[in-house]
């Protein structure tokens, strides 16, 4: 399977190879501010599935956890592209949002829903955890 996203002005595209490894909905706060929204949908990908073309910005972030976060984002229109984390080595956490064809996707687990948006439901038959998954 080929997936294919990009950001908003196109200046940065991507394709994975293969399987996504996992779809998650993070709640976080930082997660909240970057996205401009009441969460962020990511998918996980290991390095060696993803070509990227363009040149992305990146800002290190600190997270709630104390973990560092890289935010890699498109410098002309700003658009939020990846996500890698020096914990998690090899692994990328592409942004749902810029996928060309987001009918693959299916969240199998919310994280850091103890900051998440009262108004926000989440499916009880999904995965729930409070703060930073292990």
């Amino acid at each position: 399977m080929t997936i294919t996203g990009q950001c908003l002005c196109g200046a940065v595209r991507y394709s994975v190879e293969g399987e996504l490894q996992m779809c998650g909905v993070c709640h976080c706060k930082n997660c909240q501010r970057q996205a401009g929204s009441a969460y962020s949908v990511l998918f996980a990908v290991s390095d060696e599935q993803i070509d990227i073309d363009g040149s992305l910005t990146v800002y290190e972030d600190n997270a709630d956890s104390g973990n560092v976060v890289h935010r890699h984002f498109c410098g002309t229109c700003g658009s939020p592209v990846k996500t890698t984390l020096p914990t998690q080595p090899g692994m990328t956490f592409i942004k749902a949002g810029t996928l060309d064809d987001t009918s693959i996707l299916e969240p199998q687990i919310h994280f850091w829903t103890d900051s998440k948006q009262q108004w926000v439901k989440v499916d009880d038959n999904v995965a729930q955890i409070g703060g930073n998954p292990s």
